[in-house]
C-alpha cells in the first residue's frame, strides 16, 4: 500500500470539507479550493479526519492514491495556513517592483516586464540597498504559486559563471569557474 496514500489527513480548526460527486471542496481562512477526484478513488470523511483508499493494487490506482492524498493534504494546509515563496533577483541593474497585482520586472532586456497576478495570489517585491531585490508570492494554491514563481523564473534563469537571473532564496546553484589563464 501507499506509504503517502494510507496517511490520514487531519482537519485543523476552522477548515470545512465538502465531498460531493467526486469533487472535494476545502473552505478556511485563507481561500477557498476544489478538486474533482478520480472515481475510481475513494474520499471519506470522518470526525476531524479524511481518508482516502483505492480499489486495488493495479499500477494506476496505486499511483493515483497517493496523487489525491497529497493533493488533498495541500488544499488543507494551504486554506489554513497558505503558501509562500521567496525569489531573489541576482544582478547589476536588475529591478523588481510591484504596484497592487502588476509585477513590474527588469532583467537587463531592452524592455521592462509586466506580469499580471492572478486574485489569488499576492505579491510583495522588497529592495533594499546592498541587497537583493526579494519577490515574495503568497497563496493558499500550492500549485499555481509554483507555477507562477517557474514562470517569473523562466524570464532569467541564473546562468552558471557569475549567477545572475532569478532564483529561490536558499537554492544553491552549480557554478562553473570559467577560463583558466592561459600557460607561459
Amino acid at each position: 500500500m501507499s506509504r503517502i496514500g494510507k496517511l490520514p489527513i487531519v482537519i485543523p480548526a476552522g477548515v470545512t470539507v465538502d465531498i460531493k460527486d467526486n469533487v472535494i471542496t476545502v473552505k478556511g481562512p485563507k481561500g477557498e479550493l476544489k478538486q474533482t477526484l478520480n472515481p475510481n478513488i475513494t474520499v471519506t470523511k470522518e470526525e476531524n479526519e479524511i481518508k482516502v483508499t483505492r480499489p486495488d493494487d493495479q499500477r494506476e490506482s496505486r499511483a493515483q492514491h497517493g496523487l489525491y492524498r497529497a493533493l488533498i493534504h495541500n488544499m488543507v494546509e494551504g486554506v489554513s495556513t497558505g503558501f509562500k515563496k521567496e525569489l531573489e533577483i541576482v544582478g547589476v541593474g536588475y529591478r523588481a517592483t510591484s504596484k497592487g497585482q502588476v509585477l513590474e520586472l527588469a532583467l537587463g532586456y531592452s524592455h521592462a516586464i509586466y506580469l499580471k497576478m492572478p486574485p489569488e495570489v499576492s505579491v510583495n517585491a522588497v529592495t533594499e540597498r546592498n541587497k537583493n531585490p526579494l519577490i515574495t508570492l503568497e497563496s493558499c494554491d500550492k500549485q499555481l504559486l509554483g507555477q507562477i514563481c517557474a514562470k517569473i523564473r523562466s524570464f532569467r534563469k541564473p546562468e552558471p559563471y557569475k549567477g545572475k537571473g532569478v532564483k529561490f532564496v536558499g537554492e544553491v546553484l552549480r557554478r562553473k569557474s570559467g577560463k583558466t589563464a592561459a600557460a607561459k
